[in-house]
């Protein structure tokens, strides 16, 4: 009954737009979510999910079309990604996922804002120093989409806890800054059977894969786990925000791309950049 009083209230608010090659289209503005989501005692997730099913598109997803179709909408609308980190590459992945539509973000990081982070990290600002990352995420993300919902956990991944930090996420985005948290996530995400989208960052370079929980994974590229220094060239280059933003955006279309099923995923490839010469190779690690 719920749902068929807020198909009546889409199809009523619902407005003919057209897109910019002027192709028509069926639009429902982000004002008109909100309002039917309040006034129907709704989520707007719900309200957005049923305006999809009935071929009309919530305004804020129309520069997603027609490279996501709308059946793609609800479908990213109904996933939940796993964020371990939401630092620099984290944040980024955050507000990327949270703006094109996925409709649940786990975000896991224990550290706070500090003044080292404002060079790269999206959600650190002079009002964010000595705050939670994963607490000042969740504020910044209910504002660009309400429609997502963001569960926010200060903690960190260890050996132990990795299926209550992946909870029922449908994948994890490694964003993580050791090697050992590295390790740690591969296992969990084996134990759960989903797969992980694992970077780094040093400098102005930057690398990116996709591990199935089958794969060799980590090892593929590492080598011998338990030998391989825990911390990378960061340490010494630091992290510039135009490769941390690359790396990101890399991590993001992979993801979309694991979670649609569609496209040509880098799954036993990685991709190494280094934006000074500036050059981008893709290896064979299968």
């Amino acid at each position: 009954m719920a749902d068929d009083l807020l198909r009546d209230g889409i199809s009523h608010a619902a407005e003919d737009s057209r897109r910019p090659d002027d192709t028509p289209y069926r639009s429902l503005s982000s004002a008109a979510v909100n309002r039917l989501a309040r006034d129907g005692a709704s989520s707007v997730r719900r309200v957005e999910q049923i305006a999809l099913e009935m071929g009309i598109v919530p305004e804020r997803y129309t520069r997603n079309m027609t490279t996501l179709s709308p059946e793609d909408q609800h479908r990213l609308l109904g996933c939940s990604v796993c964020v371990l980190g939401v630092g620099g590459l984290g944040g980024t992945v955050a507000e990327i996922l949270a703006r094109i539509g996925v409709g649940h973000l786990r975000l896991v990081d224990g550290d706070h804002f500090e003044d080292s982070n404002l060079n790269r990290q999206r959600f650190a600002d002079a009002s964010s120093l000595g705050h939670a990352k994963v607490q000042v995420a969740r504020e910044k993300l209910a504002a660009i989409n309400p429609a997502v919902e963001v569960t926010a956990l200060d903690d960190r991944l260890g050996a132990d806890n990795g299926a209550a930090i992946l909870g029922e996420a449908h994948i994890a985005v490694d964003c993580l800054d050791t090697l050992q948290a590295r390790r740690h996530l591969q296992s969990a995400c084996r134990r759960a059977k989903i797969p992980m989208i694992s970077a780094a960052v040093a400098g102005v370079s930057g690398q990116m894969t996709v591990i199935y929980p089958e794969d060799q994974g980590l090892a593929a590229f590492y080598g011998d786990l338990s030998t391989a220094t825990d911390r990378g060239a960061e340490t010494t280059l630091g992290n510039l925000p135009f490769a941390v933003n690359m790396v990101a955006s890399l991590e993001c279309s992979e993801a979309i791309k694991v979670l649609l099923k569609k496209g040509n995923t880098l799954r036993n490839r990685l991709i190494v950049f280094d934006l000074a010469e500036p050059h981008f190779d893709i290896i064979d690690i299968a």
